[in-house]
């Protein structure tokens, strides 16, 4: 099974995250906010993922440390468990409504660092969140998990729909990506090394 398991203790967090890309028992998450529970939870249940995640973080200031660094975590875990990446798609994109919000998310797995946030948000909070803390977020994904990720929102009036609809076409993207190929039965690369 295509899985791993990372700790991560600094003086701001204690992190630790299973991650199983081939098992899709709902695991248990506890980021230190609820919100941010509720869309990893939309994560690893539309990316057919197991999740078990608990941060001990300092909240009292605000989410900024946490999710930066459940981000580092969670990138870190998608390179350990893809390992070289044999026989894998590489390649997801996927486009979601969630009522009045539109989002796509297209990614590459190439060991290469790209990241797109076209992203407008209608106010700077959400669920008690910095709404601009999931730019960050993603982004600590994509450079720890060594990865292309462009996330377009195109239209929302509701932030909580919009993050839930990027939430969700992220783990929909990625379970495209993470799939066996029907083509490629090696590394899906001319270079022949990702």
């Amino acid at each position: 099974m295509r899985k791993a398991s990372i700790s991560r203790n600094t003086n701001e967090t204690k992190i630790q995250l299973q991650l199983n890309l081939d098992d899709a028992k709902p695991g248990s998450i506890r980021s230190g906010s609820a919100f941010l529970d509720h869309m990893l939870h939309l994560f690893q249940v539309h990316g057919g993922n197991s999740l078990d995640l608990n941060c001990d973080g300092d909240v009292e200031i605000d989410m900024h440390h946490s999710i930066e660094d459940i981000g580092i975590v969670l990138g870190e875990a998608l390179k350990e468990a893809l390992g070289d990446k044999k026989g894998i798609e590489r390649y997801g994109f996927y486009y979601v409504p969630m009522d009045e919000a539109l989002a796509r998310v297209c990614l590459d797995f190439s060991n290469r660092i790209g990241f797109v946030w076209n992203v407008k948000l209608n106010s700077p909070y959400v669920g008690g969140i910095d709404a601009s803390l999931f730019e960050h977020f993603f982004k600590s994904v994509a450079e720890n998990a060594r990865m292309n990720l462009h996330i377009e929102l195109f239209y929302s009036s509701d932030n909580h729909h919009a993050l839930e609809a990027i939430f969700k076409a992220f783990a929909r993207a990625l379970a495209m990506a993470k799939s066996p190929s029907q083509n490629i039965k090696g590394i899906p690369s001319t270079k022949g090394l990702l």
